[in-house]
């Protein structure tokens, strides 16, 4: 089994554990019995319940933003959420696309599919569908979706250039997404490079900012903005786990920072560019 499909399935099985959950208990029962502050996936979620559509039984508390508050959705859209989770960003982005449009979701892990239809049948939702697939290779045809949002998932994908290829061929020309991820800015200390559960809490598998917005260009999208930044703090019984007292202190007095951002980027209209290629 080669280094990806390990990390893959690091991510489907932590996820899994993770949707047998309640937020509640994801926020309270970290690290076992260490009683530690939080779990790392959890220390960078903003609060959705003031966003119309908002349901709590979907918010697991793992996301690093609002990309849906930022996405632009208007009413008939056809919207897709990239590791849509318990389905929160779904429930959403339904308020904003109506009854008129359609929001698929799509998650690597079972047990979340399972968890987001239950709340999408409980809330007799017939817009809303989710779907169990690898985002780099997206169960849809090209072409299709006016919005794609995502919120706290890329940074778990290897293939993240693959990913951005997938996002060019499911939009519509002249569609757009808006997705909030994690990114570094300096280089991380090498045992939080190195930890599988860091990984999992979507650091480990952070790359530098400039790269991940190098890759949106190369992938042949227009009008890149980040539309919201915020620098993410480890609380040091987090970071105590991987590193010791002096290199906890180094980090924090070094130029490396961890950041939540949300970048939205457009695919060009028919005419502008006749694939990825063609605009590197």
């Amino acid at each position: 089994m080669n280094k990806e499909q390990k990390l893959k399935e690091l991510v489907q099985q932590k996820y899994a554990d993770i949707a047998m959950q309640d937020k509640a208990t994801n926020e309270t029962s970290c690290c076992g019995s260490g009683g530690c502050t939080t779990e790392v996936y959890n220390i960078m979620s903003d609060d959705y319940s003031r966003l119309e559509g908002y349901h709590p039984d979907a918010d697991l508390g793992l996301g690093c933003g609002l990309p849906t508050q930022f996405a632009q959705i208007e009413p008939g859209d056809l919207v897709i959420d990239l590791g849509s989770g318990a389905g929160n960003d779904c429930f959403i982005a339904r308020r904003e696309t109506g009854e008129t449009g359609k929001v698929i979701g799509i998650d690597f892990t079972p047990a979340m599919i399972d968890k987001a239809r239950a709340n999408a049948q409980k809330l007799g939702y017939n817009n809303v569908e989710f779907r169990q697939g690898d985002i780099e290779r997206m169960p849809l045809t090209a072409n299709i979706a006016d919005v794609i949002v995502s919120n706290c998932v890329l940074n778990l994908v290897p293939n993240k250039d693959g990913v951005f290829k997938e996002i060019y061929r499911v939009l519509k020309p002249g569609g757009h997404f808006s997705i909030s991820d994690i990114v570094l800015e300096g280089d991380l200390p090498p045992a939080l490079q190195q930890a599988a559960e860091m990984y999992a809490g979507c650091v480990a598998g952070a790359i530098q900012k400039h790269d991940y917005l190098n890759l949106i260009t190369a992938n042949g999208f227009d009008n890149i903005t980040v539309q919201k930044e915020k620098t993410i703090q480890i609380p040091e019984d987090i970071l105590s786990n991987y590193l010791s007292p002096e290199e906890i202190m180094q980090f924090k007095k070094g130029n490396s920072s961890i950041k939540s951002i949300t970048v939205y980027a457009q695919k060009p209209k028919e005419g502008n560019c006749c694939s990825p290629d063609c605009c590197n």
